[in-house]
């Protein structure tokens, strides 16, 4: 994807090593993507954000799953400490903020065909770990998560190399995608989706809450691809490819057969891998957000 006559987005803060809490504001919590000890969640954070959990080892994955951890593009959400580390510093850095800054473009001009005025979420680097008031802690284990408190995109670029090295997600379109996934969610926040979401899932069974986390997810799968769409003049040969890759690969299904597990439905939080693809693709087809209804009836299989 080609992106380098962009400016990295002024929107970046570096939490520097080891995270702290440092006065970074906000409250609730997202979704998001896990790792622990051996295994690592891959795009889109927790509890409302948008990711998933890459396993590296069985046991690991198996408690993510079960036990309750948070994901990246599951839709996990934590918050972090503000730091007073120079964004930008590595290459990986200025990738994503260029990634931050085409998103800011295409949601800006979207949001104002519709009348309304796009507020851009904030990409907070960090490593090792990071901690806030609003959404809680987390460690780079839980992968790229969006927290809805502070509405901020949490980033340890180091997952970049997970996801190609654990998760055969090679590319830099693969790397984008997580990044999208989570300004997903941040859409959600700004429309009144994943508050509505919330309080329905306090309301629900667990099985019920894991539907609407998945309907969650998927949507913010579809909104990636909308971006993509809106900017099919920097996609070159093989991103869409290496998208759909990275979209398989973090689908529940696959997770929990990876983890030696019995794919079970009703605890799904991200969706199928066919789901996670068919949302992706389906944003990339028709570039209209008006198609990422994912909560319609009959909209999710």
């Amino acid at each position: 994807m080609r992106l380098d006559d962009l400016d990295p987005s002024k929107n970046a803060r570096d939490h520097g090593s080891g995270g702290g809490r440092r006065g970074f504001g906000g409250g609730g919590g997202g979704g998001g993507l896990g790792l622990l000890l051996s295994f690592l969640p891959m795009l889109l954070g927790r509890k409302m954000g948008c990711g998933t959990i890459l396993l590296i080892g069985g046991a690991a994955l198996a408690f993510m799953y079960f036990g309750g951890g948070a994901s990246m593009l599951t839709g996990g959400s934590q918050a972090g400490g503000s730091g007073d580390a120079v964004a930008y510093d590595t290459q990986e850095e200025v990738f994503a903020g260029r990634v931050l800054a085409s998103t800011e473009q295409t949601w800006s001009k979207l949001f104002q065909a519709n009348g309304s005025q796009y507020q851009p979420t904030t990409i907070n680097f960090y490593q090792g770990g990071v901690s806030s008031n609003g959404c809680g802690s987390a460690s780079s284990a839980a992968g790229p998560f969006y927290c809805p408190a502070d509405q901020g995109i949490y980033l340890d670029t180091s997952f970049f190399n997970e996801l190609e090295t654990k998760m055969g997600a090679k590319g830099d379109f693969a790397k984008a995608y997580v990044i999208a996934h989570e300004v997903g969610h941040h859409i959600q926040t700004l429309s009144g989706v994943s508050k509505q979401v919330r309080q329905q899932q306090g309301r629900a069974s667990k099985a019920e809450g894991n539907a609407l986390q998945v309907r969650m997810e998927l949507q913010a799968d579809c909104y990636a691809g909308v971006w993509a769409a809106q900017n099919a003049s920097r996609m070159e040969p093989g991103d869409v490819e290496e998208g759909l890759t990275a979209a398989h690969a973090i689908g529940d299904d696959t997770l929990m057969r990876g983890a030696g597990q019995r794919p079970v439905e009703s605890m799904f939080t991200h969706g199928s891998s066919e789901q996670r693809m068919a949302w992706l693709k389906k944003g990339m087809q028709t570039g209209d957000p008006a198609a990422c209804d994912t909560f319609a009836r009959g909209a999710v299989r």
